[in-house]
């Protein structure tokens, strides 16, 4: 049985070795909350043995973050600082890889003025814009990890001590990512194997509908864009170097056309939306457009979400994950996106990724529409799936493919 210290340091050369794969002569953005700094620094160690030029870290840190927002102005939230989207550009065009570790406190902004949450959310998104360009087109690599921290760690299992709460999600994120296996390394690239599987089959059907159904009320028909592209696992960036986005991963996907769209889906588990909670929800779509939404938990911020702008209200990501993905399995609800959206299918509000459509990545913005493709400056995910699922794909003959069964593959 290995130890939780060659664990942890197994993990950072997965993500840095496998995930974002640094070369010779890349440096490496890490965005990262303060908490994570042992962390860090040994994914800079190893980023340095593999010959990257610098490692250069974006801090955070939650108590900071609520304290701005509490006392801050609106004014201060409406204008993103220009240097930071300036300064991430750079290392893109530098050839950098990026790796964001995900460990907000989920509750983070609860109470807060959501309007406050809404200009940073669109005004980060404007600026971001063209940086976000590098890694939605797998220009650079790029891949998104979790660490725990105290406030994530207890908000996941609130009846045990902080200091239990965080080995428990320590365990849970590395029996989630495979590092309880005696090989991590060879247990990835068997799985990313499987998915590519999973990815030639889809690939070789050219859906033009995928109708989705569940006892939980969703009803909904998802048209696919000619010339769709699914993916999943890993992909190459524009010099050829594979890398893994997300770690965990357990997901198929590819993108919807934007203008077809049509009925209704329910939610099925928590989205965590910008250090809130929007739960029980469900949308209406109509032609590809939300026209009509409700929540339980956070509507008025679901509301912000889909007024961010045109694209938010349109689908940009149609993702499949099987109910039983090791993620489900372990019964716990991580209130993080990164594992919530793999144990469930799911969708995205917002951007689409334009390598989910042959020539999307060299295709112009003003083309987008033409092709339905859904262009946005935000892109969120949300998980739909259940126990009951059925996806029913249709091929441009007419022939009818069962995809999703009780929510497991049934191909």
């Amino acid at each position: 049985m290995k130890d939780f210290n060659t664990k942890f340091l197994d993990y950072a050369r997965l993500i840095v070795e496998v995930g974002v794969n640094i070369q010779e002569g890349e440096p490496l953005v890490i965005s990262s909350p303060i908490e994570g700094a042992d962390f860090v620094r040994e994914m800079a160690k190893i980023a340095y043995e593999k010959g990257a030029t610098d490692v250069y870290v974006n801090w955070s840190d939650d108590v900071l973050s609520r304290l701005k927002y509490e006392n801050a102005p609106l004014s201060v939230f409406e204008n993103f600082p220009q240097w930071r989207a300036d300064a991430l550009v750079d290392y893109a065009k530098k050839g950098a890889g990026f790796v964001y570790l995900s460990a907000e406190d989920p509750q983070l902004l609860s109470g807060i003025d959501t309007n406050k949450i809404a200009a940073f959310n669109k005004s980060s998104g404007i600026a971001l814009k063209e940086y976000r360009n590098y890694t939605m087109n797998d220009i650079n690599s790029w891949c998104v990890v979790s660490i725990p921290s105290k406030k994530w760690a207890t908000r996941v299992f609130p009846e045990i001590d902080e200091e239990k709460a965080v080995e428990k999600l320590w365990n849970a994120i590395f029996e989630a990512t495979r590092m309880n296996m005696n090989n991590p390394v060879l247990a990835w690239k068997d799985h990313l194997e499987n998915l590519e599987e999973k990815v030639k089959y889809l690939n070789s059907k050219k859906f033009k509908t995928l109708h989705y159904s569940s006892s939980n009320g969703t009803d909904l028909y998802v048209e696919l864009p000619e010339g769709h592209i699914w993916a999943g696992g890993g992909g190459n960036n524009s010099k050829g170097d594979y890398f893994v986005a997300n770690m965990p991963t357990e997901e198929v996907f590819t993108m919807p056309h934007k203008f077809g769209v049509n009925g209704v889906v329910y939610s099925s588990k928590p989205l965590n939306y910008g250090g809130n909670l929007i739960d029980n929800f469900k949308l209406f779509f109509k032609d590809g457009k939300v026209v009509d939404f409700d929540a339980q938990e956070g509507k008025d911020l679901l509301e912000e979400l889909l007024n961010m702008d045109e694209g938010a209200r349109y689908l940009g990501e149609v993702a499949l994950v099987p109910f039983s993905s090791p993620i489900e399995k372990a019964g716990i609800l991580f209130l993080n996106t990164l594992f919530d959206e793999n144990a469930s299918c799911h969708f995205a509000l917002g951007k689409a990724y334009p390598t989910n459509i042959e020539g999307g990545a060299t295709m112009k913005e003003d083309e987008f529409e033409k092709y339905g493709v859904n262009d946005s400056i935000t892109h969120e995910d949300f998980m739909i799936g259940t126990s009951d699922l059925r996806i029913i794909g249709t091929t441009s003959d007419g022939s009818e493919i069962e995809i999703f069964k009780d929510g497991e593959w049934a191909i």
